[in-house]
């Protein structure tokens, strides 16, 4: 190969290394047909709320970008990092949105029982490509092994009921509904959604290996409500009362590291 050739080979290999660095999202994403974003309102008390509608209507209330981006990816918190101070999951801007699928999407045809439910797949995708079109989101992924938790069959009976709604929002959280101190209380929860929202209160990675299907009721008290100063501690002896176990493992970690994020364009 001549000098000259390989010089400009080198700079091409170089370039396209420069480029992966940087991911936004694939121009193949599904899009919304219409999208309102606007900053929220002084009225507009409420923080990172999300809802789907009949019709595949996704409405964002109060929702800072870090959230957004959540949403968008299906990860929690830990996973995100980098980005400028205003998009903050909790002290960041927050923006209003209202988003309308095409007609000939499948989440047009989508029809949640319950508005908290969250996006199904093709409406994260399609809340990446507005992330990526009307805010210029860009971000590097990486997966690397590191410590994961798995949720297993315990050595005690189950103490999982059937859900006494059906079609109750899927939920775990504290007795009272706050937060985790004096035990843990699920309602109309599957083993995979529990495994998620363990994920986010334990900073890592949690993955269902119970083998249980379909959803369930528990509650398990200990102690004083206000015992909440060791929130691992309290979700192990949580699980260990209703039959389950958390166990120690290494496993896959994916992060996300915004590379650039603009306020977004116009309506």
């Amino acid at each position: 190969m001549k000098k000259i050739e390989f010089v400009l080979l080198a700079a091409l290999l170089a370039m396209i290394s420069a480029h992966s660095q940087a991911q936004s999202a694939p121009s193949s994403l599904p899009e919304f047909e219409v999208a309102s974003i606007r900053p929220s309102g002084p009225t507009q008390r409420e923080l990172n709320g999300l809802y789907t509608y009949p019709g595949g209507m996704v409405v964002c209330k109060g929702c800072t970008v870090q959230y957004l981006i959540m949403e968008a990816l299906n990860v929690q918190p830990y996973q995100i990092s980098g980005g400028p101070g205003w998009i903050n999951l909790v002290r960041g801007q927050r923006f209003d949105i209202q988003a309308k699928p095409p007609a000939s999407s499948l989440s047009a045809r989508s029809n949640p029982a319950i508005p908290k439910l969250p996006p199904n797949s093709e409406q994260r995708r399609m809340l990446l490509s507005l992330l990526s079109h009307r805010f210029q989101l860009q971000f590097q992924s990486t997966t690397n092994e590191g410590h994961v938790l798995y949720l297993t069959r315990g050595r005690k009976p189950l103490k999982l009921d059937p859900p006494a709604d059906k079609n109750a929002f899927p939920w775990a959280g504290g007795i009272s509904g706050g937060w985790l101190g004096g035990g843990v209380r699920g309602e109309d929860i599957s083993m995979p959604q529990l495994a998620q929202r363990l994920s986010r209160f334990l900073h890592c990675p949690v993955f269902d290996r119970t083998g249980l299907k379909g959803s369930y009721d528990f509650e398990y008290r200990i102690g004083d409500e206000q015992n909440d100063n060791d929130i691992p501690e309290i979700l192990r002896l949580a699980m260990k009362g209703i039959g389950l176990n958390l166990a120690s493992g290494r496993g896959p970690v994916e992060t996300f590291i915004i590379e650039h994020v603009d306020q977004p364009s116009a309506n």
